[in-house]
């Protein structure tokens, strides 16, 4: 599973993730200051699982319905980013098998999984 990560999201979220062996592209690094819709873009072109803060990405899946490879929408404002990156990768390792195809929306005490509407 392929994750692309946008600017929105610490570098030691992506970081982490790459430690445990994911393969995560992050934004910052290859493209920096893309519009959301070619953030997009770029996740389908390399079938990835977009790794995001930005809620607007979530109409743009429910009521645009651009095609995606998933959305993984991390909500966790007052955490340290070490603590962040623990979070979303344990909510990650958790759940592998149901965030590919699905709106997800990691928060503090809560994982919220949503199957994108086709």
């Amino acid at each position: 599973m392929n994750f692309l990560a946008d600017e929105s999201i610490d570098r030691q979220i992506v970081e982490h993730l790459q430690k445990e062996g994911y393969s995560v592209l992050y934004v910052v690094d290859t493209e920096p200051e893309l519009s959301n819709g070619d953030v997009f873009k770029l996740a389908n072109q390399k079938n990835a699982i977009l790794l995001t803060g930005d809620k607007d990405f979530g109409e743009m899946v429910f009521h645009q319905q651009v095609v995606n490879e998933g959305v993984v929408l991390i909500r966790l404002a007052g955490l340290s980013p070490p603590r962040k990156a623990e979070v979303v990768a344990q909510a990650i390792r958790h759940h592998f098998n149901e965030i590919s195809n699905a709106f997800t929306v990691i928060s503090p005490g809560a994982i919220r999984i949503r199957r994108r509407i086709a």
